[in-house]
């Protein structure tokens, strides 16, 4: 995996119109009314530093995931805890376990560590839960399964997940990363799926980290907050670690505030699992492959270079994200967007680059 190409800027190349981002993953509504009037309340005294331990935020967290506060470790955004599991477990000469094709942070803070990430291939375009087992080894600290998977969409379900951690050797810590929790929740109530048993696993427990984040369903993702749940003996080892004051008073206090509108999360969630339907439709009847999502993207295989699709895209003021650098170079990954956006990048897609009728597509 090569290094993490950043968003492109909100203009479009010609300076003069907005670009549309469909490439990061971000809430399309932005952020909860609540929360940009807690910023805007914050403001007032941001010339102080901030509670270190985000005491008031750790301890709304626990409080909604009947956890004790010492099992609570808000960081800067779930890449924060990712960066501190990586130090504090990781080293030169040890190792830690991934799929092929999953959130390209997982590397950039493992070598950063020192340390090496094994990756395993795909499987059915998910994770491959018993490869991953099978590269363990006695190096091995930590195993990273994101569930959602990011790029490709993938769910692995509860009983999945179950036969996994019964089988992870004692000395691994396995990472669950739930970063589209709310999204994954929604698509398998619907689809009548057993999702996720993450905290009944934290509650008992079980050598494992669950993460989430404030920048999906809550529209935070400028703001760099998250969380990791887990053994309070590990996340105070993590915690010697952070850097002081990693996160802004105005983070804690909108994430506060984010996690009380119920009406924004639902509006969000409805969007997605709706949009996420047309839209994968919409690429199927064009003769794309589309994955089913259990996310708030699609990852869709174009069959031609998905970098020149892209760039073509861009010109016309939509920015996706093509998955070369993630080994699949005619594929790409689109967040999924308001009704708007969504059919901007349907036509803008159907006007110059539809492919020939393709057999064997399917829709998200």
């Amino acid at each position: 995996m090569g290094g993490y190409t950043p968003s492109p800027p909100s203009r479009a190349s010609n300076g003069h119109r907005q670009l549309v981002r469909l490439d990061s993953n971000e809430n399309p509504f932005g952020p909860s009314p609540k929360a940009v009037e807690a910023m805007r309340v914050t403001l007032a005294s941001t010339g102080m530093y901030p509670d270190d331990d985000c005491t008031q935020l750790r301890r709304k967290v626990a409080g909604l995931h009947e956890l004790p506060p010492e099992q609570v470790l808000v960081t800067a955004g779930s890449t924060g805890m990712l960066a501190l599991l990586c130090q504090t477990l990781l080293g030169p000469g040890l190792n830690a376990v991934t799929g092929e094709r999953s959130f390209i942070v997982y590397g950039m803070a493992v070598q950063a560590a020192g340390a090496q990430l094994v990756t395993v291939p795909m499987r059915e375009d998910g994770l491959d839960l018993d490869a991953m087992q099978q590269a363990i080894d006695e190096d091995t600290r930590i195993v990273f399964v994101a569930n959602p998977n990011n790029p490709t969409g993938t769910l692995l379900d509860a009983a999945a997940i179950d036969k996994f951690l019964n089988e992870v050797p004692g000395h691994v810590v396995v990472v669950l990363d739930e970063a589209y929790y709310e999204f994954a929740a929604d698509f398998a109530a619907r689809r009548k799926v057993e999702y996720s048993r993450s905290l009944q696993y934290v509650k008992q427990g079980a050598s494992l980290v669950v993460l989430r984040t404030f920048s999906k369903v809550h529209g935070l993702a400028g703001l760099r907050i998250g969380y990791g749940m887990g053994p309070a003996e590990l996340l105070s080892y993590c915690v010697r670690m952070r850097s002081t004051f990693s996160v802004s008073s105005v983070a804690q206090a909108a994430a506060f505030a984010a996690l009380d509108d119920t009406t924004h999360i639902g509006r969000t969630v409805s969007n997605n699992s709706e949009q996420a339907q047309l839209l994968g439709v919409g690429l199927s009847e064009m003769g794309f492959r589309v994955i089913p999502t259990w996310a708030n993207f699609l990852c869709c295989d174009l069959g031609r270079d998905a970098g020149e699709v892209a760039a073509q895209l861009r010109s016309q003021g939509i920015s996706v994200r093509p998955l070369g650098g993630w080994g699949a170079p005619t594929c790409m990954r689109v967040s999924i967007g308001t009704a708007a956006q969504n059919r901007g990048l349907l036509e803008a897609m159907e006007k110059d680059l539809s492919s020939p009728a393709a057999s064997g597509t399917h829709s998200g």
